[in-house]
């Protein structure tokens, strides 16, 4: 199998090293070679990891029942309603969404167009077979320019939601010298045939403004990850939106929580078979790179755009919630066993309940 090792080896031939960020960029996104551009299904037991969407149905059922009850409240932009999902993988989330709002909510799925924000035309034609049964109500953009050089009315009146894509974006990678007392950025380069840590003399302004007290007991070799890609399509996804919500899904925490003098080696992480690794630079194009999520970063991201933040709380309050209303409601009154299973996987503290945090934001008419 091909790997991106040789268009990464060009690069630092160039300049010598490449910060992390590039690395992780050119590992998991080269056209060619990345991680998630070979063709392989990398979720589910035969793959390298699980998400909430491969326990089941259940979770695209929750969420729909609560996008359909924001959508219902929306104005109609032109008579239309724009369900926005971005990163949609296989398109298994976006079927299981849509299916539920076609059987549950005919009237309203009849007013909806379905968009999936996806820069690779290869997870594309993937999406495209898995939903074919939808289309055209489904729509395909590059990103968000795409979107608005296609749409003549690049506002969009609706909901804006991603599960598990903030924590693939490229991030910066930092390391604290205690006995220097300053950061630096961590950085790769190529040395006895293999890809090896380099440090750089680079410095995010976010770090330098770090209170003394803190920086008073981080221990040498203390690492942390920013990631200003996350942020800034954060930020693209909050001006796009003239009324409506925007939701992520991701597993994360907060400023406070990301710099724990406890958390000496960051967040970063590889996974491979469902094995976990702390090995990053090996095997690029053939594991996967992720990060936790600083959803302050992403709050404050949004608020600077003008959303106001309805709240930040984990996947299980989040589900909890949309499913006491669904049943009293009557729109998910008589789960299956099969449903109450999924249902536990996806709110078990042990599981995905506590790790996965939900933040939702919304234009400051349209907070509830």
């Amino acid at each position: 199998m091909k790997t991106p090792v040789a268009a990464i080896r060009r690069e630092i031939e160039v300049r010598e090293a490449i910060t992390f960020a590039r690395f992780m960029e050119l590992a998991l996104y080269d056209p060619a070679t990345g991680y998630y551009e070979t063709g392989r299904d990398r979720v589910g037991c035969a793959g390298d990891f699980i998400t909430s969407v491969s326990t089941g149905e259940m979770f695209g059922q929750l969420l729909a029942f609560q996008f359909a009850d924001w959508l219902a409240g929306l104005p109609r932009f032109h008579g239309r309603l724009c369900l926005i999902e971005a990163g949609a993988h296989d398109g298994k989330l976006a079927l299981d969404i849509l299916r539920w709002l076609q059987r549950c909510r005919p009237e309203l799925f009849t007013e909806i167009d379905y968009w999936i924000l996806e820069p690779s035309i290869f997870r594309q034609s993937w999406q495209k077979e898995t939903l074919k049964e939808f289309i055209p109500r489904v729509g395909w953009f590059l990103g968000f320019e795409d979107l608005k050089l296609k749409i003549p009315e690049s506002k969009i009146t609706g909901v804006i939601f991603s599960n598990e894509l903030l924590d693939a974006f490229p991030v910066h990678r930092y390391g604290w010298s205690a006995g220097e007392r300053k950061w630096f950025e961590w950085g790769v380069r190529w040395e006895r045939d293999r890809f090896t840590w380099a440090q750089l003399n680079l410095l995010s302004p976010i770090l330098s403004g770090l209170p003394a007290d803190l920086l008073a007991v981080l221990p040498d070799g203390y690492s942390v990850e920013i990631s200003p890609a996350a942020e800034h399509w954060w930020q693209q996804a909050a001006g796009i939106l003239s009324d409506g919500k925007l939701v992520a899904i991701d597993y994360g925490f907060t400023s406070a929580e990301q710099f724990s003098p406890a958390r000496i080696r960051g967040t970063l992480r590889a996974y491979r078979q469902h094995r976990l690794s702390d090995d990053l630079l090996a095997h690029p194009g053939d594991q996967d790179l992720t990060a936790h999520v600083n959803f302050s970063a992403i709050q404050k991201a949004g608020e600077d755009a003008g959303l106001v933040t309805e709240g930040i709380c984990t996947q299980a309050q989040f589900l909890t919630r949309i499913l006491a209303a669904a049943r009293k409601e009557k729109s998910l009154a008589d789960l299956t066993a099969r449903q109450v299973r999924q249902f536990q996987t996806l709110t078990h503290p042990e599981h995905f309940g506590r790790a996965f945090q939900a933040l939702v934001q919304s234009t400051p008419a349209r907070v509830s």
